[in-house]
């Protein structure tokens, strides 16, 4: 009897374990793992991502620069995939067996029961065919996108372009994207992503067994309508743009022109540029690796990201400070006899020029190094040789407030600080105490280890223009129909020089175009206040640069260019910013005194050679020698199976012995 009770215990408390069990896992599969969900709602429901438009891109006057046009995706569901006719399927879209599979294995791997794109960027006529047959091919379906398209082709350094997501774009998303969906990967499109993307929308359909549509789930109620993303009105001035473009092909450097009034970016090329359209479509990868291989760099965004010297356009600055500072008055003269003494160095002005007395507007006009050279040996040796590196960081201070050393805050990812070396980097080059004003006098000229971006450039000479301060620089000037703008790009940013100092500076950098270095790119009708720079590069030909604002009163304009080892300030820049200037202000180009025309510029090639790193000559040497040897095994295998084939083909002679002999091909004293 007691065993009767004891084995009742043992068989309930073994039907109650069962029971618990198939709880726990009935738990499991309807609230922890939604797999079986996802499935079932599917066999029924099927929830249609709706893709809004992305915002355009207008340039200042209204004129478009991004738009978009349709195109379609074929997406798949692999829990919902049967067997079909996979050699039709595949000449429908083009593709081979091996890449059906391929295509099968990552969307498997993204997940079973969730849409994901198969095939990206079909054409109409693939869609159309695609659409009618749907229905042979279970777990498929289409879904419509919109790419990005230039119909200008220019600006692409400013524009950037979109992509399909990463893994890591998806990651840092928290789930917002998944994989086949397009994000803005450089330029504005990244800045601006989460305002140009818009809101996407959800349709809710029923389908058949056979994956045919039978209409919206509920009427619709539980839809949700894609928002388009917001329209963005650039700075850019499209003609100016263009005409940049055009005045810079084959070469190297960067145009940046801004509005003094606002900070707002006028013009902004980087050349060698590319086409944008190029990255938009189905060949976007192979051409994406064409222009990465390209030596010039077309992706490198040269007005934020190249570092140049400023050379003598720095010298304007300089004075300035010098002035605040009061250790010069714009009567200061100087006696320049071709070089200035530093200690036991003798720095020359350019080509060894005598200037003979100049005072700070004359010296500014003809560009003198000796002048400038006294400016900041003052301003280094104010406080005795003692206090180098505390006056050297105190003048550091200064010229940082005018944008210098630091990022200007642009609109736009990877902004470059330039270089402005502290104090403490001389220390550990030449030790604590044991550098003068004369170890580092090269930087009051705008060379030595002073470094700036273009876009630093401009603006510093929107802050001249200004009279004592500057608004961010930013690229788009508004967003959206409600016209918003940043409220940060509304505010002056002081530089800390009186406003009185500035128009000694701007009557020198008046004269520079009137009868100074840049009197050739004279504006007929037009003030314009430049300064010409020729920026030694080491070992390599110099860089022109030329900076400017016009017209002097209410200036409208200021522009830095700068022409990568080309030569002279006078000779290729200030020519370029003289016509990208007069165009900006008239419409229209006028005939020069000097007879410089845009299409001598145009058609010129300033290309700098390449140079070949000795590692790379190494691998380029190895990779000819591999590639000839492979070439020269190839031609000798070749010739030798023509020859034994010829030799197989012909009729075989007997020898006495009655035996065959081997028809071997004769061989070369090469193989």
């Amino acid at each position: 009897m007691n065993n009767f009770f004891e084995r009742r215990y043992v068989i309930a408390g073994i039907f109650i374990a069962l029971i618990l069990v198939l709880l726990a896992r009935l738990f499991y599969i309807q609230v922890v793992d939604d797999r079986y969900a996802l499935y079932a709602s599917q066999n029924v429901v099927r929830k249609f991502v709706k893709y809004p438009a992305r915002g355009p891109i207008l340039d200042r006057t209204g004129k478009i620069m991004v738009q978009n046009e349709p195109v379609y995706d074929i997406t798949v569901v692999p829990k919902q995939v049967k067997a079909f006719d996979t050699v039709e399927f595949c000449k429908l879209l083009g593709i081979d067996r091996e890449g059906y599979d391929k295509r099968m294995t990552k969307a498997r791997k993204y997940s079973p029961y969730r849409t994901s794109v198969f095939e990206k960027q079909v054409t109409v006529e693939q869609y159309a065919a695609f659409q009618e047959r749907l229905s042979e091919f279970p777990g498929f379906d289409t879904q419509q996108r919109s790419l990005r398209n230039y119909p200008d082709t220019a600006a692409a350094q400013f524009l950037g372009y979109i992509g399909e997501a990463t893994d890591a774009i998806i990651k840092r998303s928290n789930g917002y994207y998944s994989p086949g969906d397009y994000v803005g990967i450089t330029g504005v499109e990244k800045s601006y992503e989460t305002v140009l993307r818009g809101q996407r929308g959800v349709e809710n359909i029923i389908v058949d067994s056979r994956n045919v549509r039978k209409g919206k789930y509920a009427n619709g109620a539980f839809d949700t309508a894609a928002v388009a993303g917001e329209r963005l009105i650039s700075s850019l001035d499209m003609t100016i743009q263009k005409l940049g473009e055009k005045l810079m092909q084959n070469k190297v450097g960067s145009i940046v022109a801004i509005e003094p009034s606002t900070g707002e970016i006028l013009c902004f090329v980087s050349s060698p540029t590319y086409d944008p359209n190029l990255l938009v479509g189905r060949e976007r990868g192979n051409n994406a690796a064409k222009l990465y291989k390209d030596p010039y760099k077309p992706f490198f965004t040269r007005p934020v990201q190249a570092y140049y010297p400023p050379g003598s356009s720095f010298k304007p600055l300089s004075a300035l400070i010098a002035m605040q500072e009061g250790v010069i008055t714009p009567s200061t003269v100087y006696h320049c006899s071709g070089y200035y003494q530093s200690g036991n160095r003798r720095i020359k002005c350019f080509q060894g020029e005598v200037h003979g007395d100049v005072n700070l507007a004359s010296a500014v006009a003809h560009s003198c190094n000796g002048y400038f050279d006294m400016v900041f040996e003052r301003l280094i040796n104010r406080n005795g040789t003692r206090q180098t590196d505390t006056s050297y960081n105190y003048w550091r201070g200064n010229v940082a407030k005018f944008g210098l050393g630091g990022k200007l805050g642009l609109d736009l990812p990877a902004e470059g600080r330039g270089n402005l070396p502290k104090a403490s980097y001389y220390d550990k080059v030449y030790h604590k105490g044991g550098w003068r004003s004369s170890t580092v006098i090269s930087l009051g000229i705008g060379q030595g280890e002073l470094l700036a971006t273009p876009l630093q450039l401009a603006n510093i000479e929107a802050t001249i223009a200004n009279h004592g301060y500057y608004y961010k620089p930013h690229l788009i000037k508004a967003i959206g129909e409600k016209q918003v703008i940043k409220k940060e790009y509304t505010i002056r940013n002081y530089v800390g020089v009186d406003s009185q100092y500035f128009e000694p500076v701007i009557n020198g950098m008046q004269s520079v175009v009137d009868f100074g270095t840049a009197k050739g790119s004279k504006i007929p009708g037009i003030i314009m206040c430049g300064k010409t720079g020729t920026a030694e590069v080491k070992n390599q030909k110099d860089n022109s640069v030329f900076v400017a604002f016009a017209p002097r009163d209410n200036p409208k304009i200021a522009i830095a260019v700068v022409v990568e080892n080309s030569g002279q300030g006078a000779t290729w820049a200030a020519p370029i910013a003289s016509f990208i200037v007069e165009k900006y202000l008239r419409g229209s180009i006028s005939k020069r005194a000097s007879n410089i025309t845009p299409d001598y510029y145009i058609g010129k090639n300033l290309l700098p050679d390449i140079v070949v790193k000795p590692a790379d000559k190494a691998k380029l040497k190895a990779d000819s020698i591999k590639k000839a040897t492979a070439d020269s095994l190839k031609k000798v295998a070749a010739d030798s199976l023509k020859r034994l084939k010829s030799a197989q083909n012909k009729p075989v002679k007997k020898t006495t012995d009655n035996k065959l002999t081997a028809m071997l091909p004769n061989r070369r004293d090469d193989e």
